[in-house]
């Protein structure tokens, strides 16, 4: 089943969403979704990668999903990386995010601004 058509699908009525304003931004507390938005973009369910960040006992844990697997197939089908802080919290933090940069949802990450030119551009400083 193309992540179309599941999108298609669950988009209307599925029990992660979460409308608490009628007229408001509509969330989702789905496993997999990183923003909590309820969209295709990021939505857990309906796209073939996916991408988990949860901390359990001390341990930060990704799961990601395989692109080969079937949709039928739901355990077999994620993979579980655990991070455990044996240097401290900063460092396990940081392997754990460059675990998840390394190209596998690209589309997620948020562009950083140009960084800004301290003092004058191109003239110098004749004093």
């Amino acid at each position: 089943m193309s992540n179309d058509l599941q999108w298609y699908l669950l988009r209307k009525s599925n029990a992660f969403i979460v409308k608490r304003v009628t007229e408001g931004p509509v969330f989702s507390k789905e496993p997999g979704n990183l923003r909590n938005l309820h969209s295709y973009k990021y939505s857990g369910l309906a796209n073939s990668k996916t991408i988990d960040v949860k901390e359990e006992n001390g341990a930060i844990k990704i799961v990601t999903r395989k692109t080969k697997a079937s949709p039928l197939a739901v355990r077999s089908a994620t993979a579980v990386t655990s991070i455990r802080p044996r240097s401290g919290g900063r460092r396990a933090l940081g392997i754990a995010s460059a675990t998840a940069k390394r190209g596998y949802r690209p589309d997620l990450r948020t562009p950083t601004p140009p960084k800004k030119v301290r003092g004058k551009k191109g003239k110098a400083f004749l004093g």
